[in-house]
């Protein structure tokens, strides 16, 4: 049981990294994805690259 409560605590996480560092790629200025050669489009790939190393 102890194990079922930690994996889920973990995903929990990740999911909440994900959606945090998602929002921060949309939200952030055009100049500064320009800067970081990003495309805003790409921000829930990147943001799963980022979290989950996939």
């Amino acid at each position: 049981m102890s194990t079922l409560l930690t994996t889920l605590q973990t995903r929990l996480k990740q999911r909440a990294a994900y959606l945090r560092t998602k929002a921060e790629l949309e939200n952030m200025p055009l100049e500064v994805a320009i800067d970081l050669d990003l495309y805003k489009p790409d921000a829930a790939r990147i943001a799963s690259e980022a979290v989950y190393g996939r």
